[in-house]
């Protein structure tokens, strides 16, 4: 049995159903779940001091691509709207093999912990050069991160009208029977599980329509969850009105795309219909507000979405289109975007945290257990200091999105410290940094 105590933070911000606030208080984990939460509480085990400092429950980021940090800031689609960029970089992602997946992913995620994140998901939908989803698997474990992966697939290339190369889109049969392999290996439904697997097919213009059926039943045969980018900007809704006569939203439900097991990412141009239909099913959303600004996509009705209860949570998406993985970030730019299409007033602080923390957790399927500081949920916790020059004068240190740090001092996934003072206990950063830069660099010389 092992036992940690936070002890003495400085406003605790527990998420609950209450979303109580706790001054000067301590947390009890015992085993990877919190068995207190209140003051003057006493454990047998570690004592991490949390003086100065604001707890939060670790923060859910709901869509990334994780093998884009490795294409960063690429010449040429800098300045692109979604489909040009894509083909941009669809002949570098090409040149991938499993090292590449394997490092780009670690450095990933350890960005995201770095940022408070203790559960991702991460859409795979490429596999060049042998690499498989195994390979990102692996990253999480070594980095100690709770991992929604997601087997991602295209099948449709330019040759039949659609967007990616012909030489990066596989065989639908494989893809199903990968599919099922994965699960079959992989996905654990357990509570406390720390790898899950979800059914991905990578966007209606990159797979058929049966595909999208089939993986459909497939999800809900196996029991795991589904997703895909939908309504991601205006090309994207061009495209459907053109190929399938309809709008995104009539396209996922006639194919079984709506429900509380399914997630679509972006959602930038849902109309009032569609928000309701996704309200009435309680289809989850991955915002991507950062992306969706490199982009150009717009502003995703976000306010609209919350108040017609639409789950949603955030996503960083792919480093490639962001360029970075900083996952408070994407909830400061939550708060922000909403007030400027909608006014000051639009969302508070707390509110984006709420949507990082338990909203990202609802929208995976963990809201039972995740996203929430409070007893016989898991021990998946951030620690922010905010004794330093970014909180320095605030009134209101809780209010992390309006002053506050972007990097976390401690965070603790199923009760065990992924970094420590701000240093991983996991992994040798620097040497997994200075690997990806040599990986980069060849690909920029091999072009």
């Amino acid at each position: 049995m092992s036992e940690l105590l936070i002890r003495g933070a400085h406003t605790i911000l527990t998420m609950n159903d209450a979303r109580q606030e706790l001054a000067d208080a301590d947390i009890r984990v015992r085993d990877g779940v919190i068995v207190g939460v209140g003051h003057g509480l006493e454990s047998t085990g570690t004592t991490i001091n949390a003086a100065g400092c604001v707890v939060t429950p670790g923060l859910v980021n709901t869509h990334h691509h994780l093998y884009q940090t490795l294409t960063r800031a690429v010449p040429g689609g800098q300045d692109a709207l979604l489909f040009g960029w894509l083909q941009t970089l669809y002949p570098i992602w090409a040149r991938f093999g499993p090292e590449e997946i394997f490092t780009s992913a670690k450095v990933g995620l350890a960005e995201l912990a770095l940022s408070g994140c203790t559960m991702t998901s991460d859409h795979l939908y490429l596999y060049p050069g042998g690499a498989t989803l195994d390979d990102t698997i692996a990253a999480a474990g070594e980095v100690g991160l709770r991992f929604h992966a997601t087997r991602g697939s295209m099948s449709i290339g330019e040759s039949g009208g659609g967007l990616p190369p012909d030489d990066l889109v596989e065989d639908e049969r494989a893809i199903l029977d990968d599919c099922i392999r994965l699960v079959d290996r992989f996905h654990d439904d357990s509570a406390g599980a720390m790898v899950r697997v979800g059914l991905a097919p990578c966007s209606p213009f990159s797979v058929s329509r049966d595909l999208m059926r089939e993986t459909a039943l497939l999800a809900r045969d196996k029991g795991v969850m589904l997703h895909t980018h939908l309504a991601e900007n205006d090309e994207d809704i061009a495209y459907s009105l053109e190929t399938f006569g309809c709008r995104p939203g009539q396209y996922a439900e006639d194919l079984g795309w709506v429900g509380d097991d399914v997630w679509h990412a972006h959602c930038v141009k849902l109309d009032g219909r569609e928000i309701d239909l996704f309200a009435r099913t309680k289809t989850g959303v991955a915002h991507c507000p950062c992306s969706n600004c490199r982009l150009g996509s717009g502003i995703a009705p976000v306010r609209a979405m919350r108040d017609a209860g639409v789950p949603v949570g955030l996503g960083v998406d792919g480093s490639a289109s962001n360029d970075a993985g900083n996952l408070v970030a994407e909830a400061r730019q939550t708060m922000l975007l909403q007030r400027v299409a909608r006014g000051a007033d639009a969302m508070a602080a707390r509110e984006a945290l709420e949507i990082a923390t338990r909203g990202g957790a609802q929208v995976l399927g963990r809201g039972g257990e995740c996203g929430q500081l409070r007893e016989g949920y898991r021990a998946d916790i951030a620690i922010w200091d905010v004794s330093g020059i970014e909180s320095a004068g605030s009134w209101d240190p809780a209010a992390l999105l309006l002053a506050g740090p972007t990097r976390v001092r401690d965070l603790i996934v199923e009760g065990r410290v992924v970094i420590r003072d701000g240093q991983f206990e996991t992994l040798d950063l620097s040497a997994t940094i200075a690997r990806q830069n040599a990986l980069a660099g060849k690909l920029a010389e091999s072009l």
